[in-house]
């Protein structure tokens, strides 16, 4: 019992390898920057000639990047499990529950969401589709590659309300897509600002250094490519940007708070334990929602150019997904 208690009352050596964790600081920013950047500013550039084949890996990669949740409930079970909590928490599973809670709160904000845009977009003369596939429909999670076409006889319309609803639209989808690659990212980002503090005070620093290294890195090429694929009004181009910088920098400033208080942080604190057991299995509920319902079910089961792909364009698609979720998934063991 005094061992279990020494446990949970211990805090970190402060000044065990100081030096390589402020430095990791700037490492880690240079990673997570560069995998969430690239894609955006590849997608952008005139001279930097992307292959399709490369950005498409790209793509789907990071997506199984993004669908390979264990990183996030596996440490949540653990933290709200932990003994040195009280008995209370064992006697049910709380980060499963959060994680259900999380699921269903996003959908039913997404269909809420949905519904308002629906009866806009009626107002305005428009049908919809949530996948946006049938003729005159708008996509509820942005266009497709496939061409739009105009609902009603073009003779008999007006060419400035025709101007000023497609202006209107174009806002609506703008938005949808923010929202959708925002609560993403928020789960995502909620998930680095942790394995930043606990990076910062953790005794087995290096293991777990090289490992967030490599995490960060194809996290981060998970959320560029999303953000990439975003199609947005001019006013609004510097919000795939924005999003890859903010997820470049919420790990370092994890870090650095973990740093700050390194002294006095115990992550096997009550507080400690419940505050991060809470936020990862919050996070996890986002990530398996957004997975499964945004990625998958989008991008292959309601994508009408990937369901008549070849067989070769399917399984490259697939393959990738499954080398994201592959490789997260074996680094979910460290992190």
């Amino acid at each position: 019992m005094s061992d279990e208690v020494d446990e949970c009352s211990l805090i970190p050596a402060p000044e065990n390898l100081l030096g390589l964790r402020i430095g990791a600081i700037f490492i880690i920013l240079v990673g997570s920057s560069s995998g969430a950047l690239f894609p955006v500013l590849a997608r952008r550039s005139s001279w930097l000639h992307v292959p399709k084949a490369l950005f498409d890996f790209a793509k789907y990669f990071g997506s199984g990047v993004i669908v390979a949740f264990i990183h996030l409930l596996s440490p949540a079970l653990d933290e709200l499990g932990s003994p040195c909590l009280g008995d209370g928490w064992t006697i049910y599973p709380y980060a499963l529950a959060l994680c259900m809670l999380s699921i269903f709160s996003i959908f039913v904000v997404e269909l809420v969401a949905f519904r308002w845009g629906t009866s806009k977009l009626k107002k305005l003369g428009f049908g919809y589709d949530p996948h946006g596939h049938e003729p005159g429909s708008h996509a509820a999670h942005g266009p497709e590659s496939s061409s739009s076409n105009e609902r009603g006889d073009p003779e008999s319309q007006d060419l400035k309300h025709q101007h000023g609803t497609h202006t209107n639209t174009m806002e609506d989808r703008a938005v949808a897509q923010i929202i959708g690659v925002g609560i993403l990212e928020f789960g995502v980002l909620l998930h680095s600002i942790l394995i930043g503090l606990t990076l910062a005070v953790d005794e087995q620093f290096k293991i777990l250094f090289v490992v967030i290294v490599f995490h960060q890195t194809f996290e981060g090429l998970g959320i560029g490519s999303r953000l990439a694929q975003m199609r947005l009004p001019p006013q609004y181009n510097w919000v795939p940007l924005a999003g890859a910088v903010l997820y470049g920098i919420t790990t370092p400033i994890g870090i650095a708070a973990g740093l700050g208080v390194r002294t006095t942080y115990n992550p096997n604190s009550t507080k400690a334990l419940i505050v991060s057991g809470v936020l990862d299995a919050l996070s996890s509920g986002i990530l398996i929602y957004t997975g499964l319902v945004e990625l998958l079910a989008h991008e292959f089961l309601f994508n009408k150019e990937m369901m008549e792909a070849s067989n070769r364009k399917l399984a490259y698609a697939i393959g990738s997904m499954v080398a994201g979720w592959a490789l997260m998934s074996l680094l979910g063991r460290w992190a």
